[in-house]
């Protein structure tokens, strides 16, 4: 079985190579494709030290690599981590929020991207026609969505935060995840969980009652037990974006830098490091994995010090691991239950059955099936719609190609609050 990586230069290939060649799949090519020919030569050398039996090999056009694939997973970045830095700095520089999946900078991002990512997955109809796509590239859902619509591909979108939430919540009631059931509903950096049950008794109820335990379920300052007991949800961490946009840009032009920055300074020293011919390049990447998670949603929060120990389950979360866990599900039939970015078909009331949406799906040969999950909370239900109601207006502006549209798709997002701000975030992103 042959699995393509498109957007193989990432820093992630090496993790997610390592984790399928293990799972005894039954892959005995991984083929990487990325633009940055130099770079993905490095990575490819270190997924080869992960590969196990399988070859690892490059490509300097996607058309080999997807040819004849089982798996075609994406995670491309357009225009760079410098792309994105300008991005983040130029929504601060205005006052809005600085992060590259959500507000204007997100928007920025699917706008670059939509239009590779669709004739990649042209190609992938083409040339591998019973493959499947999984996606990791951000905005997740936004841009599976493009593809489903403007493609017709079989794509699935990934994305870690609802599992690491999933995690986080079983360990501060003291449960264990699997034994546990999470209603959660949402969309991409905007999901909620709604009730957890084990052995089919609701848990939450013990959280609401408890401020020290309701504390305890983020590891960063997000969102305070008080509000959280307001809404009587427990939102994934990028909802803090929308919850808290005046602290988050506080936070982040006290910091003086966005996460982009630090992540870029964080990726060119490693490549540097790699590019020495360091004695043992696996250890020099595995300290450069460990130091970008210790900053995960520090600068935004104000938290101070980061994560420098995983946490006792960090081994069961990461987008590698969803990856793994959803191939493995197909592969092998199993029907194992995660949360992905699927099509809507009136799960939601309120959205369309054409929209994407992220839900725990029950996953097996036949790909993903949603859970039903059923109407939004009354809470959240503006703001959802909303932001879906962006999602979609921003795939028609980059159908369109104009100017207007592009303003008009950007005004709809809840962290920008007028149609002028809209037009002058336009003028100064990387569109």
């Amino acid at each position: 079985m042959k699995v393509a990586l498109i957007g193989g230069a990432g820093v992630r290939v090496p993790l997610l190579v390592n984790g399928l060649a293990g799972a005894a799949l039954g892959i005995d090519e991984f083929a990487l494709y990325d633009l940055d020919q130099p770079r993905l030569k490095v990575i490819a050398e270190l997924a080869a030290r992960r590969a196990g039996a399988a070859r690892v090999t490059t490509h300097a056009s996607a058309v080999p690599a997807i040819d004849g694939a089982a798996f075609v997973i994406t995670s491309i970045r357009v225009g760079g981590i410098e792309a994105r830095v300008r991005d983040e700095q130029a929504a601060l520089s205005l006052g809005f929020v600085g992060q590259e999946t959500v507000g204007p900078a997100g928007f920025a991002m699917a706008a670059r991207t939509i239009p590779p990512l669709l004739e990649y997955a042209h190609e992938v109809a083409r040339l591998a026609p019973g493959a499947w796509i999984i996606n990791f590239t951000n905005p997740a859902g936004l841009v599976t969505q493009a593809m489903m619509a403007e493609a017709g591909a079989r794509v699935i979108g990934i994305c870690d935060t609802p599992t690491e939430l999933f995690q986080e919540v079983a360990h501060a009631l003291g449960l264990p995840a699997d034994e546990c059931h999470f209603d959660y509903v949402g969309l991409n950096h905007l999901g909620f969980i709604r009730e957890v049950f084990w052995r089919g008794t609701p848990q939450l109820e013990r959280l609401w009652e408890d401020e020290a335990m309701l504390a305890g379920v983020y590891r960063t300052p997000l969102f305070s037990p008080a509000r959280l007991r307001e809404i009587r949800l427990l939102p994934t961490e990028y909802v803090f974006y929308y919850d808290s946009p005046e602290r988050a840009v506080a936070n982040l032009r006290s910091a003086g830098e966005t996460r982009g920055a630090v992540i870029a300074k964080l990726t060119r020293a490693l490549f540097d490091d790699l590019a020495k011919g360091i004695p043992d390049p696996v250890a020099r990447y595995e300290r450069y994995l460990a130091e970008r998670s210790a900053g995960y949603m520090q600068l935004e929060s104000g938290g101070q010090g980061g994560h420098a120990t995983p946490a006792p389950w960090a081994h069961l979360t990461g987008y590698d691991k969803i990856a793994l866990n959803t191939i493995q599900a197909m592969v092998r039939h199993t029907n194992a239950i995660i949360p992905l970015n699927v099509l809507n078909r009136g799960n939601i009331p309120e959205l369309a059955d054409d929209d994407v949406i992220e839900a725990p799906a029950v996953v097996n040969g036949n790909g993903p099936q949603a859970l039903h999950v059923g109407a939004l909370p009354p809470q959240v239900r503006d703001l959802v719609v909303r932001v879906k109601a962006f999602e979609r207006a921003t795939i028609e502006a980059v159908r369109q190609g104009t100017r207007a549209a592009l303003v008009n798709a950007l005004a709809l997002n809840p962290l920008v609050p007028t149609h002028a701000a809209a037009a002058r975030l336009v003028e100064v992103l990387s569109l």
